[in-house]
């Protein structure tokens, strides 16, 4: 049974059976999934989650860094101290399941880049 899209992400499994791990290492997508035996090497997720992060970070993070720095008279080295790691720690966890997220995204809607298999019609 189908994972819900968002649940596959954040889990960073498998796009068609929710089991297997879909990374080795970091950031390296598994040629198959050890569970089902998907090809997920076909899947190119290419700078979707980059970008996706770009922009739900920098609508979060600038404003609370912003705001948090007009509450605070710290001198900006401090901040810089402060927010970095922050901001680095965001991108570099939420990478992971962003990624998962884009390639489950393409499993789901555009199945034909997965060797043009179909179970039942979805999609």
């Amino acid at each position: 049974m189908p994972s819900s899209l968002l649940s596959v992400g954040l889990r960073c499994r498998c796009p068609r059976c929710g089991q297997g791990a879909l990374f080795k290492g970091f950031m390296r997508v598994v040629d198959r999934c050890p569970d089902c035996g998907l090809d997920v090497a076909a899947a190119d997720s290419g700078d979707g989650p980059a970008v996706f992060l770009i922009f739900i970070l920098g609508f979060t993070l600038v404003p609370a860094a912003l705001i948090f720095a007009l509450k605070v008279d710290w001198p900006l080295w401090v901040l810089l101290l402060l927010w970095g790691p922050i901001i680095i720690g965001a991108t570099l966890g939420l990478m992971r399941p962003a990624k998962a997220l884009t390639i489950a995204a393409q499993y789901r809607y555009r199945r034909d880049q997965f060797g043009g298999e179909d179970e039942g019609g979805e999609g």
